[in-house]
Parts: structure tokens; sequence; C-alpha cells
């Protein structure tokens, strides 16, 4: 009779992805995952498989977390043009304190293996279908709710708002300050196409995290 598991799969699987997530899938050995996992290698293959088949669930559990975090930020009671610019500038005060550089764990597994691993290939591309559609439901309701012009194109706009936030990431994965971080997020938002020029961006805050 098998013995029941001693340990919390979520947790074994977050502590794998923060691994991942700093130090890359070729980076990241069986000992450290065994190390930062507290589970034996007998442990890990038996409960997760190999190491590809671990990196699948924690690359899993980081994109769900984020489409959820976007979904949060974006739905709910109240206007909806106020809640697309709390995300954008959540999203770039978070990559301005980023002192790391970490990034968004999809965007850097995507660089490293989507070339080569048509598993996460497929995952980043379902990922990024299900970030932009938040963003262009959020957007279509903004041009219900007579905030943004009713005739731009929700589709364009929503392409358009989901490359500067990937190309945020990007800058402060280079090393780019906050100030220009910050302000590209505000310049995206200021040529939004608002159905009344007395709408203005929101003041800076500090933001939370929605990497």
């Amino acid at each position: 009779m098998a013995r029941p598991r001693q340990f919390d799969d979520e947790e074994v699987v977050r502590a794998a992805r923060d691994q991942f997530w700093s130090h890359g899938y070729d980076r990241t050995s069986i000992d450290d995952l065994s190390a930062v996992t507290g589970l034996g290698r007998g442990s890990l293959y038996g409960a997760f498989g190999d190491k590809h088949a671990l990196f699948l669930q924690a690359l899993d559990s980081y994109n769900s977390d984020a489409i959820g975090a976007w979904r949060s930020a974006l739905r709910g009671p109240g206007p909806a043009l106020p809640r697309l610019e709390r995300l954008v500038c959540d999203i770039s005060a978070a990559i301005s304190r980023d002192v790391a550089r970490r990034g968004c764990m999809m965007a850097r597994s995507a660089t490293e293996l989507a070339a080569v691993d048509k598993s996460v290939a497929e995952r980043t591309a379902a990922t990024v279908r299900g970030l932009y559609g938040e963003l262009a439901d959020c957007i279509a309701r903004a041009q219900e709710e007579g905030s943004l012009d009713a005739d731009a194109d929700t589709d364009g706009l929503a392409s358009l708002l989901l490359a500067v936030l990937r190309g945020l990431e990007a800058l402060g994965r280079a090393g780019a300050t906050a100030e220009v971080v910050i302000g590209a997020a505000e310049q995206a938002l200021a040529l939004l196409p608002r159905a009344s020029t007395n709408e203005r961006a929101p003041d800076r805050q500090e933001g939370r995290s929605v990497l």
C-alpha cells in the first residue's frame, strides 16, 4: 500500500516556479529543485515526473496567476477605463521596482525555450491570447460606457497596449530607469482615443505586482 504524500503539491510547484523564474530552465538542476522544495530526487520524480514536466507545471502556475491578476484588475464593478489605466500604472510601477530584473517568467521562458520546445511555445501563445482578450474586453466596455471613442479599433488598441506592456517588461530587464518605464506607460495611456478631452491618466502610485 502506497504511503500518503507528506508534502503539498502546490507549495512544491511554487517553490520550483521561483527557482525556474530566477535562474531559467537550463541553469536549474534537479539538485537545485531538491534544495528549494525540500524533496529528494526520488520524491520529485515520483510526484512530478522529470525536470521538464515540473517546469511545465511551474509555468502553468505562473501563467494562470498572470491571467487571473489581469482579469481581477480589469473586471468587476466600476467604470472600465480607470481599471485599464490602473493596470497599466501598476505594471509599470512593478517593473520599475524589480531591481533583480527578474521580469516576467513567461517572457523569459519563451526567450529561452519557445523556439525549440513546442509545449512552452503553445503555453506562451495561449497566455498571450488570454491577456489580449482581457484587454480587448475592457476596452470594449470603456467604449460602451462612453469613455473611449466608440469608433476606435478595439482589437487594434488591445494589441497596441499588449505590445506596450510587454515592451515595458523588456525595458525593465534591460535596465531602463523608473522614469523611462513609467513615462512610457503614461504616454501610452495619454494616446488612448478618449471620447472626452476632460479625461486624464491617473496619478502615479506604487502599484501592485501584476507581472
